[in-house]
Formats: structure tokens, C-alpha cells, sequence
């Protein structure tokens, strides 16, 4: 695995579903962060555990890393994850896990915040904007119920979530939902442009185009 694209849709599906569940809880709420108790805290009582990854700068349009950001004084232990995905760059040969600063898109830090999600195991993330800039930290802690009760249906989730992934992110559908029902403990079948997945008495079935397009997915 040798580029972020590829590193992305591994973790996009189930990223993204931790995601909804982020923004369901806390929404457009106010946030203020405790840096010396490692918490993000919003509105509604909600506190989290968090890592901090790195910050961009909406003037210079540029994203500085956690570990390279030498002014900021941030213990190692707040920048735990930050560190992981530049050992897993370093390995994999990966430029953008492991230069310190380069030119970067406002976007292009929900793509950091899922990889970061999937490969580090977090709850989610949260784009903490400050003005001059915003900080992308993954958070951690269990997520009160949602507010709709049928996203806690597992299946209704994937059908339901997988669609608004591919609709708000450019990406190979096909890769990417083996991969996400992969981390989701289905067992895959992949036959020409047909993907079948079975999970006990679940199953789940897409019918893809010849450029790996989503047609249809139904369970």
C-alpha cells in the first residue's frame, strides 16, 4: 500500500459510518479543548478524549503535522496518532504521512480524519476551526444513542451509508465496500462485476459498472 488514495478507501467505509455518528452527537455545537487533559469538550455536556494530528492554514492553504509543529509544545502522548501514521508512512513510503508541512485543501482533511479514524481506531474526528486555521484531531469515548433509531440497525447502516460515502468522496466503489464490509465481519464474494457478502443470516448484495461504479446495493 503505497499512496494515500489506496490507504483512503481502506478505511473509508467504516470511518465514515463512525462519522455520521460524530456529527449526529455533536452537530455544529461549540467546542473549547483542554490540551493538558488531552479532552475536546462541546456543547451539551459532551467531553472527549482526543489526539491531535495536525492544524491548516486557511491563508498559506497549508497542513503542518502535530510532530513537526516544534512551537506548540504538545506532549508525545497527544500526538500518538499523528506519530503512527508517520511510522506507517516511513514503511510504506507514504510522502504525505511523513513530510512535515506541505500545501494542502480545506477537503483534504476529512480524508485525513477517516484515515486517521480507521487506522488508529478512533470514534472519529473533528475539524476544530479557530479562525486562522483549524486543527484535525481524532477523538475517542463511546457515543450516546442516536437520535434516529434505525442507523442503529447494522445492515440499514451499511445501505444507507455507503451511498452518501461514494456521493461525497471520489474513490473506487467496488475496492472500497469490500473493504468496509470486511471490517464489518462480512465474508466477501467478488464475481466479475457482482459483490456478494454474507454475515450469519445477513446478506448483502452490489452489481457494479466496468469502472467499478455503484449500480445498485441492496440487502
Amino acid at each position: 500500500m503505497n499512496n494515500i488514495q489506496t490507504l483512503f478507501e481502506k478505511y473509508a467505509g467504516i470511518a465514515f459510518e463512525k462519522q455520521l455518528a460524530v456529527d449526529d452527537t455533536i452537530g455544529n455545537s461549540n467546542w473549547t479543548v483542554k490540551i493538558s487533559e488531552g479532552l475536546i469538550m462541546f456543547d451539551g455536556g459532551y467531553s472527549f478524549p482526543l489526539q491531535v494530528l495536525g492544524t491548516f492554514s486557511h491563508s498559506a492553504q497549508n497542513w503542518l503535522w502535530a510532530w513537526a509543529n516544534t512551537q506548540s509544545g504538545l506532549d508525545e502522548k497527544i500526538i500518538e496518532n499523528a506519530l503512527r501514521l508517520k511510522k506507517y508512512g516511513e514503511e510504506n513510503e507514504i510522502d504525505l504521512l511523513t513530510q512535515p508541512n506541505f500545501d494542502f485543501t480545506e477537503s483534504e482533511l476529512h480524508r485525513f480524519g477517516i484515515i486517521a479514524t480507521g487506522m488508529c481506531n478512533a470514534s472519529g474526528y473533528y475539524i476544530a476551526d479557530y479562525g486562522s486555521g483549524a486543527m484535525l484531531a481524532t477523538i475517542y469515548g463511546e457515543l450516546p444513542a442516536t437520535k434516529s433509531p434505525e442507523v442503529n440497525n447494522e445492515k440499514f447502516t451499511i445501505l444507507t451509508a455507503f451511498p452518501r460515502l461514494i456521493a461525497t468522496f471520489e474513490l473506487d466503489h467496488k475496492n472500497t465496500l469490500t473493504h468496509y464490509l470486511s471490517a464489518k465481519g462480512y465474508s466477501i464474494e467478488n464475481d466479475g462485476n457482482f459483490l456478494r457478502a454474507g454475515k450469519g443470516s445477513e446478506t448483502i448484495t452490489a452489481e457494479f459498472d466496468d469502472l467499478s461504479r455503484l449500480i445498485n446495493i441492496k440487502g
